[in-house]
């Protein structure tokens, strides 16, 4: 007799981090409202049309819907209000990622100044698709570029 047992789709992906940051004219908790939300991505991600959200809290689920018609569904795997930080999974794309992991937090650097960092590790869906690195460390700091552009707004 072949009992079932458990099994997931899900794993960590291995390789070398892929680091943005940015240090931001602002006070660390107005940088957390805005890096910290998870369900809010699409307003210094310009290429992002929408969210949509499931559930609240450790364990959402978010659908990021692209301009070009890409999707990308993540899972909120820790936040900590307090230390300003969280980490999501990818479970499920459409834009050649087969695992991916990220992290975020801000520190703040004195009473007006802070700074953003996004972490990535990432692996494709094939191993050795020409760009995949570049195209992830692009999209980061494009999008921290655009939190330093709002911010800094007066």
């Amino acid at each position: 007799m072949n009992l079932l047992q458990p099994d997931t789709l899900i794993h960590n992906p291995t390789g070398r981090p892929i680091v943005a940051s940015v240090v931001v004219d602002c006070q660390a908790c107005r940088l957390w409202d805005m890096v910290g939300e998870f369900s809010r991505f699409d307003v210094f991600i310009t290429d992002l049309t929408h969210i949509e959200m499931t559930g609240t809290g450790v364990g959402a689920l978010r659908t990021k819907f692209f301009r070009d018609g890409n999707r990308v569904v993540e899972q909120l795997n820790s936040r900590d209000e307090h230390a300003m930080h969280m980490t999501w999974t990818t479970i499920y794309n459409t834009l050649g990622v087969a695992r991916l992991w990220s992290a975020i937090n801000v520190e703040a650097l004195g009473t007006r100044c802070s700074r953003v960092t996004w972490t990535i590790i990432a692996e494709p869906v094939e191993a050795a698709q020409k760009g995949f690195e570049q195209f992830v460390q692009d999209f980061a700091d494009s999008a921290l570029d655009n939190v330093r552009r709002l911010l800094s707004r007066p």
